[in-house]
């Protein structure tokens, strides 16, 4: 026993002698430094910047009006619409920088094998033709791709990648309940009701929640009279019953938002990328879309402007895009559904609807001037320089 105290004593020296040699040699690696995102990357750089002459020489259109993939009431070269100021986003974040324009043959190698898909309305549906136009510039070999329910889509075989666009409106399942031929039913003057199922996804959509790696939902511009007029109204249901005391249009979208973003995280794989897109603001003056309401104009909206416009304690016609994008803050926090938000950037541009230019004899006449959707190329466009950015940004996280 006393050897082998002795022996320890000995050694002791020896072992931490070469434990500091080890400690003082082979430091610890630091964790590396995170690198600043992208322009364009971060969530905040939709809605904190302003709008600025493209950098010159500007580029050309990554599209033009043949793009096979347009829609023509979108067209507005086509259609006779003057050119659009070449303008583009500078986020605060970016020190003056513009959000460089998508590189859509980089996009396509980044997203090899991967599926991109959007759900909602026909705002979402602006994006991805102006999406699948971009990409087409880097794959002549694009060809319509409608699978799945898709309402339009686009395959790329260069990279094989699916950008595709599923019709759901109000996100939830809806059917029309004609009212039966009864006098006594027919006095209030219904026709008939749509039945929406607040707990129940769009048939559209929902055997697709595991097929895409990236998802993009909206909904809001179907929420008013003017879809549903009191003839026609909504009735609201959950667990196959209707919801008593029957709910109001704006309440049935609060409990619809919050019922899809919670079937969202239940069903849709952690691992993809989730977005929620905020509302596309409209630009009606001088009346609605059915009482001469117009957007004929070359100008952007100023700063001070954009409250007058918007904000629903004005009450004006345009007021619906911040309404909804409350309900939908509200339905998604604390869920990892992220918010895109597009609303902002997109107030200040009065100048770039199809208006008057629809593509179409008489379309003006019986359905009103277009200051909803937005020209292609226009806006939609940047909307894409910067959705191609998150998810360039996601793809790289998740090989790192």
């Amino acid at each position: 026993m006393p050897r082998l105290r002795l022996l320890l004593f000995l050694l002791l020296p020896i072992a931490l002698t070469i434990l500091l040699l080890l400690s003082t040699s082979s430091p610890r690696p630091r964790p590396p430094t995170p690198q600043p995102l992208p322009c364009g990357a971060a969530l905040s750089d939709a809605a904190d910047g302003r709008w600025v002459p493209t950098p010159s020489p500007a580029p050309p259109p990554l599209y033009s009006p043949s793009c096979p993939f347009h829609r023509n009431a979108w067209n507005c070269i086509r259609n006779g619409r003057p050119q659009l100021a070449a303008l583009s986003w500078a986020p605060t974040r970016c020190g003056g920088a513009v959000v460089p324009r998508i590189d859509a043959a980089g996009f396509l190698a980044a997203a090899r094998g991967r599926r991109v898909g959007l759900v909602g309305d026909s705002l979402s549906e602006n994006l991805v033709v102006a999406l699948l136009c971009a990409l087409r510039s880097a794959d002549d070999g694009a060809r319509k791709w409608k699978r799945r329910g898709a309402w339009r889509g686009g395959y790329f075989p260069k990279e094989d990648v699916v950008v595709a666009y599923h019709r759901a409106v109000l996100l939830a399942k809806y059917t029309w309940q004609p009212v039966e031929k009864s006098k006594e039913l027919q006095k209030d003057g219904i026709k008939g009701t749509y039945r929406v199922d607040v707990d129940i996804p769009a048939d559209d959509w929902i055997n697709v929640t595991k097929f895409y790696d990236v998802l993009i939902f909206n909904t809001g511009h179907w929420w008013n009279t003017y879809k549903f007029p009191e003839e026609t109204p909504l009735v609201f249901y959950k667990g196959g019953k209707p919801i008593e005391p029957p709910l109001g249009m704006h309440d049935g979208l609060k409990v619809i938002l919050k019922s899809m973003a919670s079937y969202i995280e239940m069903e849709v794989p952690r691992k993809t990328l989730k977005l929620w897109r905020t509302q596309s603001p409209r630009h009606f003056f001088g009346g609605e879309w059915d009482h001469n309401g117009s957007c004929v104009s070359d100008r952007l909206l100023e700063e001070h402007e954009l409250d007058s416009w918007f904000d629903p304690r004005f009450g004006g016609v345009n007021k619906d895009a911040r309404m909804v994008n409350s309900a939908i803050q509200e339905a998604l926090a604390g869920t990892d559904i992220q918010l895109f938000n597009l609303t902002y950037m997109s107030e200040f541009r009065a100048d770039a609807h199809p208006a008057i230019w629809l593509g179409k004899k008489d379309a003006v006449a019986i359905y009103g001037q277009d200051c909803m959707h937005w020209c292609l190329p226009g806006v939609p466009d940047t909307w894409v320089d910067i959705l191609a950015a998150q998810i360039l940004h996601y793809l790289k996280q998740k090989k790192g």
